[in-house]
């Protein structure tokens, strides 16, 4: 896979991710645990099917043994679990841009993360591109936090996100090249843990039909397919890359909350935005531009 089929499938990605805010904006009676639990068992089910069909019939009769003695799949599938349960039921206690702000702190974090356990060597424009980036979006909701005890407890619960995808993205790179650990069942797991660990908190349900089929399509679409993409493009992007990219979540999540459910961001929300995009595709310019140039030298760039 070229570094630009790699790039390109890392933003579908987060177009996908970037969905949620808005259809969870759309739920006529699903609220809080309810919400988790169904995107989550709605994922677990998707995956159950989706991975028979990409590694054959058989998968699931020599996967299953091999979960209890990885501990990387262990590992991973937690870091899923709560990255599922932390980010939706923050969407339930407080704005979108609430919790996408808080988000924006997973490339930082994987960045620090992968120089301590991977010792990776950061170029300075990876490390500008996500200053900036960061405070693009730190700057487009500075004015707009409330701040209220919901709000508060809402970012909270969001924080637990990048801290587990942080610890995942590093987690996933640092095996990305063992090819005796599969790390596919470990997005399975962690949909699982977090549907049976929301299941009693959800009881009774109050969802409706359209509450259900929003939630499917939630759990397919914006988290099954998506999540499979990514643990297959941890084997070509850097994990700080890879959290860099995400950042567009955060901007397209902000887009749909606007179009779609009426969350109209504020002017310092469109100059944060600006920000945002010129970091991402400046270290990718940047990138393409050195990437040549290191190769001839028989140097590596990250």
């Amino acid at each position: 896979m070229s570094h630009r089929t790699a790039v390109f499938l890392m933003l579908l990605v987060t177009l996908l991710w970037s969905s949620a805010g808005a259809v969870s904006r759309h739920l006529d009676a699903a609220r809080g645990f309810e919400v988790t639990f169904w995107r989550s068992a709605f994922n677990a089910l998707a995956l159950t099917l989706l991975l028979p069909m990409l590694r054959g019939r058989d998968y699931w009769r020599h996967a299953l043994p091999r979960l209890r003695r990885s501990p990387s799949v262990l590992g991973s599938a937690l870091c899923w679990a709560v990255m599922y349960t932390a980010f939706m039921l923050a969407l339930t206690m407080t704005g979108v841009a609430n919790v996408l702000v808080t988000m924006a702190l997973g490339p930082l974090l994987t960045a620090l993360f992968a120089r301590v356990f991977l010792h990776q060597r950061l170029a300075r424009r990876t490390w500008v591109a996500i200053w900036v980036a960061s405070a693009g979006i730190a700057w487009m909701f500075a004015n707009d936090m409330r701040a209220g005890e919901s709000a508060w407890l809402g970012m909270g619960v969001a924080l637990a996100v990048p801290v587990a995808a942080a610890s995942n993205w590093t987690l996933l790179q640092a095996r990305a090249g063992d090819g005796d650990t599969d790390l596919l069942p470990a997005v399975w797991l962690g949909a699982l843990l977090s549907a049976l660990a929301t299941l009693p908190l959800a009881w009774p349900f109050e969802a409706s039909g359209r509450d259900l089929a929003m939630l499917a399509a939630l759990g397919v679409f914006q988290l099954a397919v998506p999540c499979l993409l990514v643990v297959r493009l941890t084997r070509e992007l850097p994990a700080a890359e890879i959290a860099l990219l995400g950042l567009m979540e955060v901007l397209l999540g902000v887009l749909w909350a606007w179009l779609l459910a009426g969350e109209e961001p504020s002017p310092a929300a469109l100059l944060g935005g600006v920000m945002v995009l010129a970091a991402l595709i400046g270290n990718e310019l940047l990138d393409a531009w050195r990437r040549p140039a290191a190769s001839k030298n028989g140097e590596m760039s990250l």
